[in-house]
């Protein structure tokens, strides 16, 4: 993900190593997700012949590469990011074909300075050199071979993917919705029936897209193989500062940090479930029926509190959504409320340009991209959100989320080209998560005004769970969805397999089943945005253990005393200081360096998920006593 902001869903999906267009992502709040899309700029196309010329392979030939490289990358992008902002800002065939033209041109581009910058694989040449060298091979979310028209077939089917999902409606009740309605819809029915209309009818949008996703997946490994990769999810796990399989055992022992919690939240709910709906709804044993959860993905459970609150205690003394529409908020309020934090910890305000240019509300009259997202058009201060921000406590959490995607390429605006990005891309994730987590604390929303007084120890609880329905719940569904992809990719999983595969993940990771058996063309994993939208997800699982080890260090370095949970960084510019100087290190330096510099640690550490979650995960204890807790995969 390098660093021009440019957003474009299609884009997102071509590179990573350029720039950086920043979606919220299913690991947020937003009803697709928590996630960031860090979209690249585009350059004019020439041939890799014409990009060696007069280079020899030498340190000094590797320096002046990495110059003219970043120099084409960074003339270029701006006019990328703006055609992309267009399309998914308003999405017509004219824009589209726009899109596709000149993510077209990016992918050559970046094919061609991949394998340029493979030439001096075995030059030695200074650290700064070679990590851009790394970051140019790295940097290509879908890589295209280096053949006539494989870009522009690659971009064609990327572009159609993207927006196959964006404009998507399915009939509901004797009327065509959207995903917006239907989240919404999923959120507030407790009929089961409904749950399964709305969950199964989404998935009629996604059969479509098939057989351009399995030709993608095609194109695309033909293109990592060229570039030396087994594959492409070899290529993408290549890109945290370490070998591809140590990365995936790395995931899977920050999993099993956290998995007993999990399958302790899990045999709670299901319980719960099972005392709301019956046997025959849901069994109070084996795993959970997707659709009840109250999310279209079922990655986050917060929308079923209600259903699964405690039975003595679980009521909170105020509700966050009521509170921001009794106090006047609208979208303006809520995105300014999420500038007030950043601003609080000595961080600038956002320029004048932010709130001309961004769109904060749903337009009306034309289809837009309304998966949340965070901009930076220009690598230097033409950053913006892309929201249909609604009055909401999801929307509020998301808004902190986004701005910091805007502060972190803000800080990071001053270094070189290639490295305006983050330490790897789940910091970049992390970042807002980790403010997110003070935004939500009552102790925050008394600070500005929303509460009048902090709530006693008594509804600790009730915080929590909510707390964990949406950050525990999401953690497996945060591993399985790049799991997937890379049993696609590496041919593990065949197109035929496709949609089995994504319901045998469903069950191995989450512990969750669909409604009932799933059509014969079924192609769930296309009702994910980043699926077609082709986002790399497991910064969002990595982004969930940061933002925890974020937020443990930053309350330590404020002194802060009382549990975890009740810590909010509002307001201390020391903290800031010490924050801003991560960001501003972008992806300079290896993400350890970046990890320590703010935190003191060098390692991902999930324990700061057991100390924040520790005071609930005694209460879950007690509650499944006599349970048989698990699931069968």
């Amino acid at each position: 993900m390098k660093s021009t902001l440019m957003t474009a869903a299609a884009v997102c999906a071509l590179s990573i190593a350029s720039a950086g267009c920043v979606t919220v992502v299913d690991g947020s709040w937003d009803d697709d997700g928590v996630s960031v899309e860090l979209i690249e700029p585009l350059g004019a196309p020439t041939s890799a012949s014409a990009a060696d010329a007069g280079q020899a392979v030498t340190a000094d030939g590797a320096a002046a590469f990495v110059a003219q490289a970043e120099t084409r990358l960074a003339a270029l992008s701006e006019e990328a990011a703006r055609i992309q902002w267009t399309r998914a800002t308003n999405i017509t065939h004219d824009t589209m074909w726009l899109e596709s033209r000149i993510n077209a041109e990016y992918t050559e581009l970046q094919v061609e300075l991949a394998n340029g910058a493979a030439r001096f694989n075995d030059v030695e040449v200074p650290a700064d050199v070679r990590r851009k060298l790394n970051l140019l091979r790295l940097g290509i979310v879908l890589p295209a071979p280096n053949r006539p028209g494989a870009a522009g077939e690659l971009a064609e089917i990327t572009t159609r993917l993207d927006s196959t999902y964006s404009v998507g409606k399915f009939e509901f009740k004797g009327r065509q919705i959207t995903l917006d309605e239907a989240s919404v819809l999923m959120a507030e029915t407790r009929d089961p029936a409904e749950m399964e209309a709305l969950y199964e009818g989404w998935r009629t949008v996604s059969p479509v897209m098939a057989a351009d996703y399995a030709r993608m997946v095609e194109i695309a490994n033909e293109g990592a193989t060229e570039l030396g990769f087994a594959d492409t999810g070899a290529m993408w796990r290549a890109g945290y500062d370490m070998e591809p399989d140590a990365f995936a055992a790395e995931t899977d022992r920050l999993w099993e940090q956290v998995r007993p919690f999990y399958e302790n939240l899990h045999c709670y709910v299901r319980s719960r479930l099972n005392d709301r709906y019956g046997d025959a709804v849901q069994p109070d044993s084996g795993p959970i029926r997707a659709d009840l959860l109250g999310n279209m993905w079922s990655q986050q459970w917060g929308n079923i509190y209600d259903v699964v609150a405690p039975a003595e205690g679980g009521a909170s003394s105020y509700d966050l959504t009521e509170r921001l529409v009794a106090s006047g908020y609208d979208a303006r309020k809520m995105v300014e409320t999420g500038e007030g934090f950043y601003v609080s910890m000595g961080l600038e305000e956002l320029p004048e340009t932010f709130w001309e240019r961004s769109m904060i509300t749903r337009p009306e009259g034309r289809e837009v991209v309304c998966h949340a997202s965070a901009w930076d058009l220009d690598n230097l201060e033409d950053i913006r959100i892309k929201m249909c921000t609604q009055v909401n406590g999801d929307d509020f959490y998301t808004v902190h989320h986004e701005l910091g995607h805007n502060y972190y390429q803000r800080a990071y605006k001053d270094q070189p080209f290639l490295f305006k990005n983050g330490a790897n891309d789940g910091f970049h994730e992390a970042i807002g998560d980790f403010i997110g987590l003070s935004a939500l604390t009552p102790t925050y929303l008394n600070q500005i005004g929303l509460l009048q007084s902090v709530p006693g120890e008594a509804e600790d609880i009730p915080f929590l769970l909510k707390m964990a329905l949406d950050k525990i719940a999401f953690m497996p569904f945060g591993l399985m969805v790049d799991r997937w992809r890379w049993g696609v990719f590496n041919g593990e999983t065949s197109p035929a397999e496709y949609n089995d595969a994504w319901t045998a993940n469903m069950l191995r990771y989450q512990g969750l089943v669909p409604p009932g058996p799933r059509p014969e063309n079924a192609f769930d994993p296309g009702a994910k945005y980043h699926i077609p939208g082709n986002t790399p997800y497991t910064r969002y699982f990595l982004a969930h253990i940061y933002q925890f080890q974020f937020h443990r260090a930053a309350c330590q370095q404020a002194g802060w005393t009382g549990p975890l949970h009740r810590c909010s960084v509002y307001g201390n510019e020391a903290v800031g200081a010490r924050f801003n100087a991560m960001m501003e290190m972008g992806q300079s330096r290896p993400w350890p360096e970046a990890m320590q510099a703010f935190t003191g640690q060098r390692e991902n550490d999930a324990s700061a998920v057991a100390d924040y979650f520790a005071p609930l995960n005694v209460w879950l204890t007690a509650q499944n006593r006599g349970k048989s807790c698990g699931w069968e995969a």
